[in-house]
C-alpha cells in the first residue's frame, strides 16, 4: 500500500500529490473547477493547529480580528488605479443575481485593501484612536492563469489571513512594518520553515503599495516557495477613500497604512520541508496526534496489554497530550507503524509482552526512527521530554538543509552552473538599477526574490562589481526557480 517516494529533486511533485492523498490531507483535482481543493479532516486539523498558533501572535500584539465582506464592487475595488491594475487579470467576476444582470459587477475578493480604507474613512477620525490593526482570515478567489498545484497555486485561496493596520504617521507606519516582520519570523520559527527576508523589487511589489517584504522558503526540488508578504501601503489607499484624521498637533492628514498576508502555502511548506521519502514530519505543536499507542497483540498476554495501553493513553490525554490509541485488529503492527509515519505522528509508543514482563514502554521518535524503553510509571515525564526534544531536532535539521541552498556566486558563468546543478537561491552582487535586474532574470530563466534587508542581515559587498553592467554593487540580489 505504501510506497518509498524520494523526496528531493525530480520526484518531489509526485512525492507531494503522494502525501496529500496517502495522509488523507487535501482532496485535489477531481473537484469540477480548476484550482479548489476540499480539506480532509486529518489535513484540516493541522490547519487549526498552524491557524490558532497565527492568531494567538496576532492577539497578543493588539491585533482584533473582524470578517469582511466577500463580494466587491468594481467601483470600489477599482478606485485605487495601481491596485486594479495589479490584480485585473485575476479577478473573478459576478455578472448575475438569479436571471437578472447586475447594475454594478460584483469581484469575489482578491482581497481586502479597499473595502478596509472604506471602513476606516467611517470609523477613524483622530489619533487618538491609532494604531488600529484588524485581521480577518477567509477565502480569496484569484483567477490563475498558470498550472495550479493543491496548497501552492490554487484559484480559491481558502487560508487566507490578511492583517491591515493604519497609523498617524510614515514613522509608526514603518514600525508596524518591523512588528509583523517580528511576528512572522517567530511564526516560521515555531513551524520550523527556514526563509529569506527580501525587499521586493519595485516592479515586482504589491500592486498599490510603497515597498513590499517577502518571506521565501526553499521546496525540497530547490524552487522558492513566497510564504508571507509585508506591505507598508503609504498613503495611497487613504488618500483615495478620504481616510482623514485629526493628528497630534491638531491638523489634519490622510492616514498611513500596513498590510501583511500569509495562506496556505504556509501548510504546503510545513510538510515539504520536514517530510522524508515515507511521508509527513509534523512538529508535535502541530501535529494532529502526536503520540499513537501501538500495543503489539500476544495472545497470552493481551488483556493485560491492551489494559496497560488504555491506562498509558488515560495518563497522557490528563496531561494534554494529544494522543491515539490504535486497537484496529484487522491489521498488523508493521501496518500500522507505517500508517502513523506516513501521517507524520512525532512519537509512536510500542506495548508488547517484553513491555509487560519489565514495567516498560517502548518510544520510538518519527524523525530518526530510534526506539527506547522507558519506564511506565515515568511516561508522562519522557514523553514531554521527547517531543519538546524531537521538535527541536526537527527545527534543526531544516534549517541545516536550508543553509546549503544558497549560494553567494560572482559572475553569471557561476550562477548558471548552480541553477543547472544544485537549484536554490542565488545570491548575486547587484547595482541596484531595475535594467540589470531584468536582464539577470532574463539571462538566468530565474525569478528575481529581491534584496537582503540591512535591518535585518548584513550586507557586505566589498568591492564587488555587478556581472551585468560592470559598476560597483550596491547590494545583493536573490534569484532562484520559483512556484
Amino acid at each position: 500500500m505504501y510506497e518509498r517516494i524520494p523526496k528531493e529533486g525530480s520526484s518531489y511533485s509526485r512525492w507531494f500529490d503522494y502525501v496529500m492523498e496517502k495522509a488523507e490531507l487535501y482532496d485535489y483535482g477531481r473537484y469540477p473547477v480548476k484550482g479548489c481543493g476540499i480539506w480532509l479532516p486529518y489535513g484540516f486539523k493541522i490547519r487549526r493547529f498552524v491557524l490558532n498558533y497565527m492568531r494567538k501572535l496576532l492577539d497578543e500584539t493588539g491585533h482584533e480580528e473582524i470578517l469582511m465582506p466577500l463580494l466587491v464592487p468594481e467601483d470600489l475595488l477599482s478606485k485605487e488605479k495601481e491596485h486594479i491594475e495589479g490584480f485585473k487579470g485575476e479577478v473573478y467576476w459576478v455578472t448575475k443575481g438569479g436571471e437578472e444582470d447586475l447594475d454594478v459587477k460584483l469581484a469575489l475578493r482578491p482581497t481586502s485593501e479597499t473595502v478596509i480604507s472604506l471602513y476606516e474613512s467611517y470609523w477613524i477620525k483622530s489619533y487618538k484612536q491609532l494604531p488600529k490593526k484588524y485581521y480577518q482570515i477567509v477565502n480569496i478567489f484569484r483567477y490563475e492563469t498558470k498550472a495550479t498545484k493543491p496548497m501552492i497555486r490554487v484559484r480559491e485561496v481558502t487560508t487566507f489571513k490578511e492583517a491591515h493596520t493604519i497609523h498617524e504617521t510614515y514613522e509608526d507606519a514603518e514600525k508596524q512594518v518591523i512588528e509583523a516582520i517580528n511576528i512572522y519570523k517567530k511564526f516560521f520559527d515555531t513551524l520550523g520553515i527556514p526563509y529569506l527576508i527580501s525587499k521586493r523589487p519595485d516592479w515586482d511589489k504589491f500592486a498599490g503599495a510603497l515597498y513590499t517584504i517577502a518571506f521565501d522558503t526553499i521546496m525540497p526540488d530547490g524552487k522558492t516557495l513566497q510564504i508571507g508578504t509585508v506591505h507598508n501601503l503609504g498613503q495611497n489607499f487613504t488618500k483615495v477613500f478620504e481616510v482623514k484624521i485629526q493628528l497630534s498637533d491638531e491638523s489634519i492628514d490622510y492616514a498611513w497604512q500596513t498590510s501583511y498576508g500569509i495562506s496556505e502555502r504556509v501548510i504546503a511548506a510545513l510538510i515539504s520541508v520536514h517530510g522524508d521519502d515515507l511521508g509527513l514530519i509534523l512538529p508535535p505543536e502541530f501535529a494532529p496526534i502526536q503520540v499513537v499507542i501501538v500495543p503489539i497483540p500476544i495472545k497470552d498476554v493481551w488483556d493485560k496489554i491492551l489494559k496497560t495501553s488504555k491506562d498509558v493513553y488515560e495518563r497522557l490525554k490528563r496531561n494534554n497530550i494529544r494522543v491515539h490509541l490504535d486497537d484496529r485488529k484487522e491489521y498488523s503492527p508493521g501496518y500500522k507503524f507505517y500508517d502513523w509515519e506516513l501521517r507524520g505522528v512525532p512519537l509512536r509508543i510500542e506495548i508488547g509482552s517484553k513491555e509487560i514482563s519489565t514495567g516498560t514502554v517502548t518510544l520510538a521518535d518519527r524523525l530518526e526512527r530510534k526506539r527506547k524503553q522507558v519506564p511506565l510509571d515515568e511516561v508522562v515525564k519522557h514523553v514531554k521530554e521527547e517531543l519538546l526534544k524531537i521538535g527541536e531536532r526537527i527545527r534543526e535539521r531544516a534549517r541545516q538543509w536550508f543553509r546549503t541552498k544558497i549560494f553567494r556566486v560572482k559572475d553569471l558563468e557561476e550562477a548558471r552552473k548552480v541553477l543547472s546543478e544544485a537549484r536554490g537561491v542565488l545570491e548575486i552582487p547587484w547595482c541596484g538599477k531595475e535594467e540589470c535586474g531584468h536582464a539577470f532574470e532574463e539571462i538566468l530563466e530565474a525569478k528575481v526574490l529581491g534584496s537582503p534587508l540591512p535591518t535585518i542581515e548584513e550586507v557586505n559587498v566589498d568591492d564587488a562589481k555587478c556581472p551585468i553592467c560592470g559598476e560597483k554593487a550596491a547590494t545583493l540580489i536573490r534569484l532562484a526557480k520559483q512556484y
